[in-house]
């Protein structure tokens, strides 16, 4: 570790204590060149999370594109931009924990899976996009779905085609 002031490498560690909830350790450190004293923190690296398209390709996993998915389904409908943020969030956090790769098929179950208690009405526009609809049959029987409330939803349409 340099020193911010004299750059010099060589330093003493003084205090140390868990920081952001546990996810850091911020150490006190005093400089032994010039003897001023700064702060330092250590955090785990993240690995990349990669996700595998439909058709085949690999892509990092990008918030943004997700939080975009959100607004869209959710326009004109009282889900404001905070929630749409905690959802993005949440569903990075489980696919982390998922781990390194996952499938574009599960990003887009664990948004229809928070977006079926926010809001019904962005739950179908989400739906119909991510499940490829068709015809009014798959608007039909996505509504039964979410009437009866049940847990699970179901897959994409499977065609020979790729979508990004």
């Amino acid at each position: 570790m340099r020193c911010p002031y004299c750059h010099g490498s060589d330093d003493k560690v003084v205090d140390s204590r868990g920081a952001d909830s546990g996810s850091a350790i911020r150490r006190r450190r005093e400089c032994l060149g010039c003897g001023r004293r700064y702060t330092t923190y250590e955090r785990v690296e993240a690995l990349p999370l990669v996700v595998l398209k439909r058709g085949g390709e690999r892509e990092p996993f990008e918030p943004d594109k997700v939080a975009a998915g959100i607004r869209r389904a959710a326009k004109n409908r009282p889900l404001d931009a905070a929630r749409v943020a905690e959802v993005v969030e949440e569903v990075h956090d489980q696919m982390q924990a998922a781990g390194p790769e996952v499938s574009s098929e599960a990003v887009g179950v664990a948004v229809l899976e928070r977006l079926r208690d926010l809001d019904p009405v962005a739950y179908l526009r989400f739906a119909s996009v991510y499940k490829e609809f068709s015809d009014p049959r798959d608007f039909e029987r996505e509504v039964a779905l979410l009437q009866k409330g049940l847990e699970k939803t179901t897959a994409p349409k499977r065609r020979g085609r790729s979508r990004s």
